[in-house]
């Protein structure tokens, strides 16, 4: 099982030294480093930084949002960084959802499985460069000929060559059709909140995956041996996504939980936070839960929650920024020792 440094999205300002934790990384032996984007900075300008100051890791994003950018434009940003990093960038794309789609990108949410298969046929279409792109689908066309068109699109290809015609694309997905999607189409699938022993949730799918298909699962690590203090980061972020991401009809992670064996508590969950009782919801979140999808406390509870991840289907484990960057440094020497 290879290792992954998520440095994630900034919050109200750039995650500190974060190009210096890359290099460390580096020096690990950590197999990839991502970025990530919600509504605030974006995914690819820290990995162009990251990239002039690293020569070996990955540089992934986690995730890339479709809605941000079209296909070519975000195949135009593929390519780039990929010559300016000499092929190391892995492209994780996911949908996000309605309130970041239409209330931040200002679109409509519809048929996101369909949109997810159009994109990515286009974005291979123009890294392929074998002839100029084509496309007539029902969200994209290109060239476009709908209502306010001037008819005067033509089909293009890109001026620059790209270094690699095909960069890994990895889907970030929680729904059934979505994994299938990604299976079926990507290199690699980003899942999220499923415990290392309930993969078995996406029945038959995993076993259709092809060699070399990756799994990049993230994680919530501590050194902490407190289980109260050492679980409560990871009882946040759950009662956060399964109680406040998504409306109270229309939840992905709600879902994702439900069916790991948790529908009573993911219930509880999202009527206490929609409520207004967010403390309460986060302590409704199970132990049990947060200790499946951390990797916390004493060494000999690293190793055993280490070695449950590695008999899952999980192929790089990834562990996220930690309060500070000399405790999150800490953290990846650890992890690296442990996993080795």
């Amino acid at each position: 099982m290879k290792l992954g440094l998520n440095l994630g999205y900034w919050g109200s300002k750039p995650v500190d030294r974060f190009i210096e934790l890359a290099q460390i990384a580096e020096r690990l032996g950590f197999d990839i480093v991502c970025t990530a984007e919600a509504y605030g900075s974006d995914v690819f300008t820290p990995l162009a930084a990251i990239a002039t100051h690293t020569s070996r890791i990955r540089l992934g994003t986690a995730i890339m949002q479709i809605s941000a950018r079209t296909p070519a434009c975000a195949a135009m940003t593929a390519l780039t960084l990929d010559h300016l990093c000499n092929g190391r960038l892995s492209l994780g794309i996911g949908v996000s959802g309605p309130q970041v789609v239409e209330g931040w990108y200002g679109q409509p949410f519809k048929k996101p499985l369909e949109r997810t298969r159009e994109w990515l046929a286009i974005f291979r279409q123009i890294l392929a460069r074998e002839q100029p792109v084509s496309f007539d689908g029902a969200q994209y066309q290109l060239p476009y000929r709908g209502e306010g068109s001037t008819l005067q699109g033509k089909s293009l290809m890109s001026i620059t060559h790209p270094l690699r015609k095909h960069v890994p694309v990895l889907l970030g997905a929680e729904g059934p059709k979505n994994v299938a999607l990604a299976i079926t189409e990507c290199d690699g699938w980003f899942p999220f909140m499923i415990p290392p022993d309930r993969f078995d949730i996406y029945g038959d799918t995993l076993d259709q995956r092809r060699p070399g298909f990756e799994i990049v699962q993230s994680v919530s690590f501590s050194l902490q041996t407190d289980p109260a203090l050492a679980l409560l980061p990871v009882k946040k972020m759950l009662a956060l996504y399964v109680g406040g991401m998504g409306s109270k009809e229309d939840n992905f992670h709600k879902r994702v939980i439900e069916r790991a064996g948790y529908a009573e508590v993911a219930q509880t969950i999202q009527d206490l936070w929609l409520s207004g009782r967010q403390k309460e919801a986060v302590l409704a979140v199970p132990d049990e839960l947060a200790d499946a999808l951390s990797v916390t406390g004493s060494r000999d509870n690293l190793r055993h929650r280490l070695a449950a991840w590695k008999r899952s289907p999980v192929t790089t484990l990834m562990i996220g920024v930690s309060d500070s960057f000399d405790q999150t440094v800490q953290h990846m020497e650890v992890l690296a020792t442990e996993a080795a």
